[in-house]
């Protein structure tokens, strides 16, 4: 008897859990997270940094997309050539039909003592949480990561 009430039980879970997340939204319900899928940094010397940055997110429209992504120095300051910026390139519009999509960033400073650098992305809903890339600043090329410098 206990048994057919915990199915019965999980059953009523499961209809309630669907009937309360739309259909269009259930793919961005069960993989939120804003991918970093590859990242090309240049290095301009006294002009700052480029980053393009590839991210893949399962944008849904205007209520749930990627808006953004952060280059994050090894002792956790986010580097950007706004300080008063949200994230180190802010993305303004959903990529619903554009996955993945590139976009960069130029005149980042990298402070003197930085050997590593963190790349995330963030979305609207879910916040940080995605596939980061590493770059390690004494290496030209890397697991999703590569260097040009000028």
């Amino acid at each position: 008897m206990a048994q057919s009430f915990l199915t019965s039980a999980h059953v009523l879970i499961i209809g309630l859990l669907i009937s309360i997340v739309p259909a269009t939204n259930l793919a961005a319900a069960i993989t939120p997270d804003a991918d970093v899928i590859a990242v090309e940094a240049v290095d301009h010397g006294s002009l700052g940094w480029t980053f393009s940055v590839t991210v893949r997110h399962p944008d849904t429209g205007w209520d749930d997309y990627c808006n953004g992504w952060d280059v994050v120095s090894d002792q956790g300051v986010v580097l950007k050539n706004n300080s008063t910026a949200q994230f180190t390139r802010l993305l303004l519009h959903p990529h619903e039909q554009e996955q993945p999509f590139t976009r960069s960033q130029n005149g980042i400073q990298i402070p003197a003592g930085v050997k590593s650098l963190t790349i995330r992305a963030h979305d609207i809903v879910h916040g940080f949480g995605g596939k980061e890339v590493i770059i390690d600043l004494a290496t030209e090329q890397g697991p999703g990561y590569k260097i040009n410098r000028n």
